[in-house]
């Protein structure tokens, strides 16, 4: 079967009404070059893996990963495709892994050697040895990452599909080509891809290849956390993350790696009133921040994680029910030991990830009750710049099924929305800074570092937040003496 015949049948599969332009992402000069330099050298050279599974999907796709059969094959190809192309071509050469990468304009090309590989049970490097084309595919990890195309020039456009990893196309499947166990064990990380793929082409695992990721879980610890959380950024950024979390539980790859998201999992009841399934609502509310519009990585995990002190705070009381009082501020706290833990970046997007998570209550609370001034202004303080995601993950996170319920707590939210742009306009609350600093403080008092310095500002902050005086630095002044003097405090050289 050609590329062509299998783009056809695919879109006969699909019923479409439209021709594909598909071959056209095939029949390209370059691969033409590709091929036609191949051939001058004697050497077979396919198209393979992701690049060909984009194509037949009709999914955009840059990067193009070639397969040359011949011993030293690919770096040779890369090397005198490069001189082909001449200026702007950029090699860089891995020795240790047989491969090379070649730049070339906004194409990047990866050129590997056909290769079969064996495994330790205690490692996922591969010993590695030449092999052939079929040796290579046998070595995939999923049957719509096994499909090859011929460059050469006799057989351009020729499909090889050795694992019907077309029909696993139509149907939307993800099935490994050998048995998944041997799979799984050879290299856990494919688990975590298994699972990726699922998420970002909306297939369905197949059940062996389901069952099997269950009995291998625990062989994910032998994976490092910087490519585990690779993995889980692209789940996350998926447009429906919540497909990959879902997996993640069934494959129990998501206590292992996440045990603050499992915990979530799971309803308890006591007299007859049970809370609902946190997991669930949590995965409600990630898709929710990913749907009006592209969210960035970090507001997905500050959505992903806002009620992770849940199962820590969760607490019986006769008279409400089950509570969770304070659950922001303890998933505040989990979230920074979370991130080292996972090799995600200790810096200000860990900073922003717990300020949504410590504060993703507080619109809900305003909102709530009477929508005053005073309230508005301490949230704007607090969030900061970050005030517009506050209120997305917080809009997010209303995922009631009582219609009047949900309808009210948004037009609330609206209201707060108009307080907000009402008093940024008036005073720029997002850069506020408190006019009294703790030096003036100590230099206008004469004190060393102490519990009334703290007091004082918090003094001076909430009269402002209060409309009792106004923001500028003379009237905080004059209000600072005053509240000094209640504490017994006078100024130097009074």
């Amino acid at each position: 079967m050609t590329i062509q015949e299998a783009i056809q049948e695919y879109d006969n599969f699909r019923q479409r009404t439209r021709q594909t332009d598909s071959l056209s992402l095939i029949d390209t000069p370059l691969l033409h070059r590709i091929g036609e330099t191949a051939d001058a050298m004697g050497l077979e050279c396919y198209v393979v893996g992701g690049y060909v599974r984009d194509i037949i999907l009709e999914r955009p796709s840059k990067d193009i990963d070639c397969l040359v059969v011949g011993e030293g094959g690919g770096i040779r190809l890369a090397g005198a495709l490069a001189k082909e192309l001449g200026r702007g071509a950029h090699v860089s050469i891995f020795r240790n892994f047989g491969t090379a990468q070649l730049k070339w304009r906004d194409q990047e090309i990866e050129f590997v050697g056909a290769r079969r590989e064996s495994y330790q049970r205690d490692s996922r490097k591969p010993i590695v040895e030449d092999g052939s084309l079929d040796d290579d595919l046998h070595r995939r990890d999923f049957t719509i990452n096994a499909l090859a195309v011929c460059l050469n020039k006799e057989r351009y456009g020729e499909l090889i599909d050795l694992f019907d990893g077309l029909l696993d196309l139509e149907d939307g499947i993800i099935a490994t080509p050998l048995d998944p166990d041997i799979t799984f064990s050879d290299d856990p990380l494919r688990m975590m891809r298994c699972i990726r793929f699922a998420t970002q082409l909306r297939f369905q695992i197949e059940e062996e290849t389901a069952e099997a990721l269950r009995r291998n879980a625990e062989r994910i610890k032998i994976i490092s956390q910087e490519r585990i959380i690779d993995e889980l950024n692209k789940i996350m950024m998926a447009p429906v993350p919540s497909i990959g979390f879902i997996e993640l539980s069934r494959s129990g790859l998501l206590p292992i790696i996440l045990p603050e998201v499992a915990a979530l999992e799971g309803v308890e009841s006591r007299n007859g009133r049970a809370h609902k399934d946190n997991f669930y609502h949590t995965l409600e509310v990630l898709d929710n921040v990913c749907q009006e519009q592209e969210a960035p990585l970090f507001l997905r995990w500050a959505a992903l994680l806002h009620d992770i002190g849940k199962p820590r705070s969760k607490r019986w009381d006769n008279v409400a029910g089950w509570t969770f009082h304070n659950h922001n501020y303890i998933g505040q706290k989990m979230v920074a030991p979370l991130f080292r833990r996972m090799k995600l970046p200790m810096d200000e997007r860990m900073a922003y990830v717990e300020k949504l998570v410590g504060l993703h209550m507080r619109p809900i609370a305003i909102a709530d009750e009477e929508v005053t001034d005073s309230a508005v202004r301490r949230l704007l303080f607090e969030a900061g710049e970050d005030i517009d995601d506050l209120m997305r993950l917080c809009e997010a996170d209303i995922t009631s099924k009582n219609r009047e319920k949900k309808q009210r707590f948004l037009q609330n939210f609206q209201l707060v929305r108009e307080k907000l742009v009402d008093l940024q306009a008036r005073d720029n609350y997002r850069t506020w800074h408190n006019p009294i600093t703790g030096e003036e403080i100590m230099e206008t008092f004469g004190l060393q570092p102490c519990r009334e310095i703290g007091l004082l500002k918090q003094a001076v902050k909430d009269a402002i937040w209060d409309s009792l005086i106004p923001n500028d630095h003379d009237a905080a002044f004059q209000f600072m003496l005053g509240k000094a003097s209640e504490m017994g405090l006078e100024p130097v050289g009074k």
